[in-house]
């Protein structure tokens, strides 16, 4: 969840803290997305990580009708990549402008789900490095809220952020703000895990949330790529940072567990840890024993298999690396949420016969979403391109394979 995001995604100022509520309040009649209809905080506490620019993107539709889901974790928001305190998806898309994310939360929500946004993640430039205050970062969050009417939202503090102070001040400082102006929404804060259960910098971001009073739905970790073995190290980090959350905050037993969420990764992890559907069930046993409040993962992007399953031993951010039925691990989510996942997947729609697109020509100008014929197969482009082969570049491209036509 932390490297490979670095790896494999497409990786204002303190006046707009006054001002950016007001001047983007008016966008969300613009904003491209179906009217939000709330979940329960269950089904926003078991959305599973969803990439909608990289690592190819699967269809949620699809998820939702395979395997019961409902609610997505959206990545990543972050600061504009030439600097600013504006919400970017992947910091090169601004948020003010977006339609291609607006689409697939309407999408999503026209079928009866609904989605989370995640702030932050591995590597890249976060709002809290570049905003001027708490109140700017805010600001800048607010824009996603809006924009999206948006019922939950995810803070994930790590590397390199998380060492840096003040910039964990203002996305605390943050957090509370839009919790206090956003009644009822939900939040998430998401941190690296350790045996130990979080590290000293995990540790010193609780003290500030301490120190600023604030309380968020849960704290998660994520107990991989740091040496884990399989769940029983999972678990047993669950249970050290549970004794974290008591001694900082002063809870009880049931209070921390009550306050403690999970977020794990499927498959290969970055450091070549493997966490199998088997992990995945004990894991899920121990989250709903101690009623914990979030069971998580990343991510949906990986949640099929590869081709060979084992993906000869490396790790990818387009499957798991592991033998699976696609979206095998999106049903323990479901089942966190309290809902038995479907037995079968439903019949897939058979592709059209007897049609292609356009051929592909190497002097023409593609853009995402345009598709063409090549080597008698339909391709979809990803993003702007001209004259790069359609399958020349293998599954990091910018052409998808839809199958042949």
């Amino acid at each position: 969840m932390r490297r490979l995001r670095a790896l494999l995604s497409g990786v204002a100022t303190a006046a707009l803290a006054a001002a950016g509520l007001a001047a983007f309040a008016a966008q969300q009649a613009s904003g491209a997305s179906a009217d939000a209809t709330a979940l329960s905080n269950r089904w926003y506490a078991a959305a599973p990580y969803l990439m909608p620019h990289d690592n190819n993107p699967p269809d949620a539709g699809a998820i939702m009708d395979a395997s019961g889901l409902k609610a997505f974790q959206l990545a990543f928001i972050l600061a504009p990549n030439g600097g600013g305190c504006s919400p970017t998806w992947d910091g090169t898309s601004p948020v003010s402008s977006d339609t291609a994310v607006a689409s697939v939360i309407s999408a999503i929500r026209a079928k009866g789900g609904d989605v989370s946004v995640s702030i932050g993640g591995y590597g890249g430039t976060k709002l809290g490095q570049t905003c001027s205050d708490a109140a700017a970062t805010a600001a800048a969050y607010q824009q996603v809220i809006t924009k999206y009417q948006l019922k939950a939202i995810d803070f994930d503090l790590e590397e390199p952020e998380y060492e840096n102070t003040a910039a964990i001040a203002r996305e605390i400082g943050a957090a509370k703000i839009l919790q206090q102006n956003n009644p009822g929404l939900y939040v998430s804060v998401t941190t690296a895990g350790t045996a130990d259960g979080t590290g000293w910098f995990g540790k010193q971001m609780l003290n500030e949330a301490k120190a600023q009073g604030f309380t968020p739905n849960n704290f998660s970790i994520m107990p991989f790529d740091g040496g884990f073995n399989g769940a029983a190290a999972q678990t047993s980090a669950l249970t050290n940072f549970n004794g974290i959350l008591r001694s900082t905050f002063g809870w009880d037993e049931a209070t921390a567990y009550a306050h403690e969420g999970f977020s794990g990764m499927n498959g290969r992890s970055d450091t070549g840890e493997y966490f199998t559907q088997a992990d995945f069930q004990t894991v899920l046993d121990f989250a709903t024993g101690h009623h914990m409040d979030r069971f998580t993962f990343w991510s949906l992007n990986r949640d099929r298999q590869c081709t060979p399953p084992d993906n000869n031993g490396k790790t990818s951010g387009t499957c798991s690396s592991v033998a699976q039925s696609n979206w095998d691990f999106a049903k323990y989510s479901v089942k966190f949420a309290g809902v038995t996942p479907p037995t079968t997947t439903p019949p897939t729609t058979p592709p059209p016969t007897g049609s292609c697109a356009a051929a592909w020509s190497s002097g023409a100008v593609y853009t995402g979403g345009n598709t063409v014929s090549y080597g008698g197969h339909t391709w979809k482009a990803k993003w702007w391109t001209q004259n790069e082969t359609p399958g020349s570049t293998g599954e990091w491209g910018v052409w998808q394979d839809l199958g042949p036509c």
